[in-house]
């Protein structure tokens, strides 16, 4: 089905939930609104937080999920859709909820010999001074929340426990993840399909909230400086990184590059921003892909199959 055949039904876009990206989520929103409106879709801005938000849903032909992290990026969402028999944008209840949890995914990732850092669960009867012993230096996060929230990096037994304690205030389970120094590489998935990889710095000690939503100091390098091997190389590890989890439509995979000059995947994001910031967004723009052609391409994929 092509988005032509939608021109005389209306169209959900789920935004803002109750998330702690909840703001992040309702700037996505306007973008993909504006998007469908430009295309000349009906759109209904529907938000779950709203105690009448499946009322909301009658007579959509398709929910666009901006939603970010739980609630809306972990499963939960799309299962409640399925129940009600609506179609919906992006990767299923499996590949969701494997992507959103950190521990999990990266499993699946060893399993298989996709390059992931290695890590640890962290708990509050952790020996913090053993996990220094055995990485020197960690990412600590909770393991299911996205954009940085909650995460932070420690390199000492003491600065280790605070970084628990911070990523513990937004989920149960908490990771610290090996560090990798080098430089960090955004790949975004539309299909089957790699977009050219975006290169980021910050001056930050690492990519975190506030370099991703609010300083205007964040360099984004695309053409991320790889040469032509090295890009295929990177796309073929995301593609392999997004597809091992389930996920399918869209999305976004995060890599670091190690002293080595290997590729190490951090993360796979199911339902990454829209905002001006955004980096899915950009990467199409750099393939000749203008937003209202990306939001289409996403409708058009979910509404083939393309999960």
């Amino acid at each position: 089905m092509s988005i032509d055949q939608l021109r005389d039904t209306k169209i959900a876009v789920l935004l803002g939930g109750s998330s702690a990206e909840r703001e992040v989520s309702l700037n996505s929103g306007r973008t993909v609104i504006e998007a469908l409106q430009s295309l000349g879709m009906r759109v209904v801005a529907v938000d779950p937080s709203a105690p009448d938000w499946i009322a909301q849903l009658i007579d959509v032909s398709i929910a666009f999920i901006i939603l970010h992290g739980p609630g809306g990026e972990d499963g939960s969402m799309q299962g409640a859709l399925q129940m009600l028999e609506i179609p919906y944008t992006g990767s299923d209840v499996l590949g969701s909820a494997l992507a959103m949890d950190k521990q999990r995914s990266k499993q699946v990732w060893q399993g298989i010999g996709v390059a992931t850092g290695g890590f640890v669960m962290l708990h509050a009867g952790t020996d913090w001074q053993a996990v220094i012993d055995r990485f020197d230096k960690v990412f600590v996060k909770p393991a299911c929340e996205g954009s940085s929230i909650g995460m932070s990096i420690a390199d000492s037994a003491s600065g280790l426990r605070k970084s628990f304690q911070l990523a513990s205030q937004y989920s149960a389970d908490v990771l610290a993840e090996q560090f990798i120094a080098g430089p960090e590489y955004t790949v975004a998935i539309l299909g089957d399909q790699a977009l050219p990889s975006i290169r980021l710095e910050t001056d930050n000690e690492f990519y975190d909230y506030e370099a991703k939503y609010i300083s205007n100091d964040t360099r984004y390098h695309c053409p991320s400086g790889l040469t032509q091997s090295e890009e295929v190389e990177i796309a073929a590890l995301s593609l392999r990184a997004f597809h091992s989890l389930g996920c399918s439509v869209w999305g976004r995979v995060d890599v670091m590059r190690d002293a080595a000059g290997r590729f190490i995947v951090l993360e796979v994001n199911t339902v990454p921003g829209m905002t001006s910031h955004s980096l899915v967004p950009m990467a199409a723009a750099a393939a000749g892909m203008p937003i209202p052609a990306l939001v289409q391409r996403i409708v058009e994929l979910s509404l083939q199959g393309g999960r």
